[in-house]
């Protein structure tokens, strides 16, 4: 179900769980910024997701509140997983949905690395 990006962040949310380790993942990546983990139901064949571990619930919210270092810290590990995946040369989508109408599922920064075969258009016109 698609969450409210402007409301309070929720420390109970599945990524907030992942960070404090309450939660398995199949971590890829992390630092003192992010970490990076398999999707549990992938899109496509590589589906990677990319969290900050601050306490943030969109890209909007991370965009107004978070510090020069841990958002230069957070793209670095973007382009780190995408380049230690291989995605680049082949080629990847990276997506971060914000709020209702995007859909966002989860009330955590999140971005989505998808690739591994031909993704086709990015919207249905």
């Amino acid at each position: 179900m698609p969450i409210d990006a402007t409301k309070p962040y929720d420390d109970q949310n599945i990524f907030a769980k992942i960070l404090r380790d309450d939660i398995p993942s199949r971590r890829v990546y992390e630092d003192d910024f992010a970490i990076a983990f398999h999707d549990i139901n992938p899109q496509a064949p590589t589906h990677i997701l990319v969290i900050p571990r601050g306490r943030y619930v969109s890209w909007d919210d991370f965009s107004a509140r978070a510090t020069e270092a841990e958002i230069a810290g957070f793209v670095r590990a973007v382009g780190h997983v995408a380049r230690a995946a291989g995605l680049v040369a082949p080629g990847y989508r990276l997506l971060a949905n914000t709020g209702l109408d995007a859909h966002q599922e989860v009330p955590h920064l999140h971005v989505h690395l998808f690739a591994g075969k031909p993704l086709g258009p990015m919207l249905v016109r």
